[in-house]
């Protein structure tokens, strides 16, 4: 999996976390307009980092959106918020650069998490093969992406036209699908694993459970680091407002 700290989407989400700051409207609440739907806070619309407006293609998203915002304590913590964080990276990260998202979604295909596999031990291999061949074979015959297997971390080409037919399932979507979809590639490190969420073959906990074979194997062996449990935690709730946004927008 490419190193994708520097795709529009991750980007927009690092400027999309601003400080800590005290809760100074009373009500969230969804209005209909031009465009969209929009979430007001106290009659005045929500705005992101970048100052964009916010304005969301679904009203279950919207109103999904003014629930986080209405859970507020008397500060507003981002973490507790990651439809709005989402949300934020898509507008001011996908919608000026659609063809670099899809790009870089595409390229991360082609250095897929599911394609890399382990020549040893014997239980994780067979781990791996378990929970990753029927997605790759779903993806060959429902998609008619077609993936070479790779063992060892070396990396290996994918064919062409794997690639392009990757492309041409993505590249008509919108750009909260797109935004979603470029979200829990890199949360995963699979675009596989994203895809197959996104047609609805994975649920987001399945697809997490996948992504997740080599350092569940690693923790079995030698324990759990606690820091490093704390972070998987924050990224998997990050990996559920992917998929959950995608469900929103379809309700």
């Amino acid at each position: 999996m490419r190193n994708s700290d520097d795709s529009p989407v991750a980007r927009a989400r690092r400027a999309a976390k601003p400080p800590l700051g005290r809760r100074v409207y009373k009500q969230a609440r969804v209005a209909e307009g031009r465009g969209g739907f929009r979430v007001l806070l106290d009659e005045k619309p929500l705005l992101t980092p970048a100052k964009a407006p916010v304005i969301l293609p679904a009203r279950a998203l919207a109103q999904s959106i003014a629930a986080e915002w209405r859970k507020q304590g008397q500060r507003v913590e981002p973490a507790t918020m990651p439809l709005t964080r989402l949300a934020n990276s898509i507008i001011d990260g996908v919608a000026h650069a659609r063809e670099e998202v899809v790009e870089d979604i595409v390229a991360d295909a082609g250095s897929d998490l599911l394609c890399y596999r382990a020549g040893e031990p014997e239980g994780l291999v067979a781990r791996q093969t378990a929970a990753w061949e029927p997605i790759l074979d779903w993806a060959a015959e429902q998609c008619g992406i077609r993936l070479a297997r790779v063992t060892g971390v070396g990396h290996r080409a994918q064919p062409e036209e794997a690639l392009n037919i990757f492309r041409q399932q993505i590249e008509n979507e919108s750009d909260f699908v797109l935004g979603a979809l470029a979200g829990m590639t890199a949360l995963s490190g699979s675009a596989i694993l994203a895809l197959a969420v996104l047609r609805g073959r994975l649920s987001a906990q399945e697809a997490w459970a996948a992504a997740h074979v080599d350092e569940d194997w690693q923790i079995a062996q030698w324990g759990e680091d606690e820091v490093a449990a704390k972070r998987r935690q924050m990224r998997w709730l990050d990996m559920q407002a992917a998929a959950r946004l995608v469900e929103l927008l379809r309700a």
